[in-house]
């Protein structure tokens, strides 16, 4: 990708030592990777430091080779620097031993003796060598003079763009912002998919520094921002996706992996916000790097769209099962799975406003209800999703006898088995639980108040795993999920298959009061 988008600031050394922990690299590999970058379309040079049969470090060559790189600005550099790992080790060098393993107190006394330096001291510098190396910080304060001059130079001339400038730098965002989100009229139905993209285009003016795209996804993703171009070199746009070097769309190709790399470059890079779409059973290829945002604390944003079986005749490749749990078992990475459209506006502002870790959207395919949230529907406003986890609904004629607990398109399937519940005498609460993560930071306090240990009968749903749900749920709970794959039909025949429907949440529910009752009973 960084060839076609002929990135001319990207230079890459890679040590061309022929040793793996394995040994001899050809024992497991044969290709010509040069040639596979130059049909990259990137710029190569060669180093080789072993020419002519004798091991010569020619740093001047290197250095050479580095400086043309950094001269080539039309397409990425690879600079292959051909070298003899573990030199100058009499004994483990050119050897996988020398990979992973330390040289052991008899070879690092050679390898230092073979260097010149006494093979008694530990940690010895030479003096020109320090003194060498000193001279960095004079070139680096007369670097920063420069730069501080023209950037204060820059200041002067662009005040109102310096002022963007240093609200970027800071991850600060403009003063209002949230009131450019939308608010979705009651009674509608759509999918969290298309709210999250609605959601992006309302953002667009307001946010300069949020951008983004799709790997190959963008259509069912939602993720393409109206009227904004493609990151693209000019010359490569299409018709359908016009661009240029300042595009604001990212077209990733069918790379999920490298789009979480990529994603996590332009953060770490500073500046602005970037998110990244596809399904979320693909969110499996991204995971190294969706793991290493959330080690990095990172602010990525994943938009993983089409986030359980109700994608339907797609069938068990395409629906995720183990994705959710397997997500929020990464430390700091907030996964987030809104009950409707205004949750899903909801969750899009609570993960810009936090900086400081990357966070997940699991968004549906299918079309759901936008709820009737007002004090004569009895339901809570969507801003509670910004708690992690609410009181959607309260119990009606004392206090709840039953909770049922849901996330995303189950939200709606705990809301009828509640109706259903009430007309049968017992009073029930529903919890809109769209990100754990959120709910488990709330002080104590609150979340007793929405999750009382009194009230021990509850039910979890979810159309997923129920893997993590029993430590909410606790003995006498109950957790419906999905613990097999999927299968393909239309949506609404699998929720059926698998018992996500209202009147088997509401036998579970009774089953979990009796459950309770004899725990009680018992004590």
């Amino acid at each position: 990708m960084a060839g076609h988008q002929r990135l001319g600031n990207l230079v890459v050394l890679y040590d061309e030592n022929r040793i793996s922990i394995e040994d001899d690299r050809q024992i497991a590999h044969s290709e010509d990777t040069l040639a596979r970058y130059r049909a990259y379309g990137w710029h190569v040079q060669e180093v080789d430091w072993t020419a002519g049969g004798e091991y010569r470090e020619d740093v001047e060559a290197l250095h050479r080779a580095l400086v043309t790189a950094r001269e080539t600005t039309d397409r990425p550099s690879l600079v292959s620097l051909r070298t003899i790992i573990g030199w100058p080790a009499p004994k483990k060098r050119n050897t996988g031993g020398i990979h992973g393993s330390a040289l052991g107190a008899e070879e690092a006394a050679a390898a230092k003796a073979a260097m010149g330096l006494d093979p008694a001291l530990s940690f010895q510098v030479p003096a020109e060598v320090l003194a060498h190396a000193r001279r960095v910080a004079d070139r680096g304060a007369e670097a920063h003079r420069q730069w501080d001059k023209t950037l204060a130079d820059w200041r002067a001339l662009n005040p109102g763009r310096a002022e963007l400038f240093d609200r970027l730098s800071e991850r600060r965002l403009p003063e209002g912002w949230a009131d450019a989100l939308p608010v979705f009229e009651a009674g509608g139905q759509i999918a969290t998919r298309k709210a999250s993209g609605e959601v992006l285009n309302a953002l667009a003016p307001v946010l300069p520094e949020l951008w983004g795209g799709s790997a190959d996804l963008a259509e069912s993703n939602l993720t393409t921002m109206k009227g904004e171009p493609s990151f693209i070199p000019e010359e490569l746009a299409t018709g359908a996706y016009s661009g240029h070097q300042y595009g604001r769309t990212l077209h990733f190709g069918i790379r999920e992996h490298a789009m979480g790399a990529i994603l996590n470059g332009i953060a770490l890079h500073g500046g602005t916000r970037p998110y990244g779409g596809t399904f979320l059973v693909f969110s499996d290829y991204m995971r190294p790097a969706v793991r290493l945002a959330a080690m990095m604390k990172l602010p990525v944003t994943y938009v993983w769209t089409h986030d359980s079986i109700g994608l339907g005749e797609d069938g068990p490749t395409h629906q995720p099962v183990e994705h959710l749990w397997s997500l929020r078992a990464i430390p700091g990475l907030d996964v987030v799975r809104p009950a409707d459209a205004n949750e899903t506006a909801v969750a899009w502002r609570t993960i810009l406003e936090n900086d400081d870790r990357p966070a997940g959207l699991c968004l549906s395919r299918q079309n759901l209800p936008v709820l009737e949230r007002s004090q004569e529907s009895g339901l809570s406003p969507a801003e509670g999703a910004a708690r992690g986890g609410y009181v959607l609904a309260e119990a009606e004629g004392g206090r709840p006898g039953a909770i049922l607990i849901a996330t995303g398109s189950e939200v709606p399937i705990a809301l009828d088995a509640r109706r259903i519940l009430q007309d049968g005498g017992l009073p029930t609460r529903v919890v809109s639980m769209p990100c754990l993560e959120w709910f488990q930071a709330q002080e104590e306090e609150y979340r007793e108040a929405v999750l009382p240990a009194a009230v021990a009968a509850r039910v979890s749903v979810e159309a997923g795993s129920s893997l993590g749900w029993y430590a909410l749920v606790g003995a006498a709970g109950t957790s419906l999920g999905i613990d097999s794959f999927g299968a393909s039909a239309p949506y609404q025949s699998l929720y059926e298959l698998h018992g996500l429907t209202a009147p088997k949440v509401a036998a579970a529910a009774r089953a979990s009061v009796e459950r309770a009752q004899r725990k009680a009973d018992a004590r």
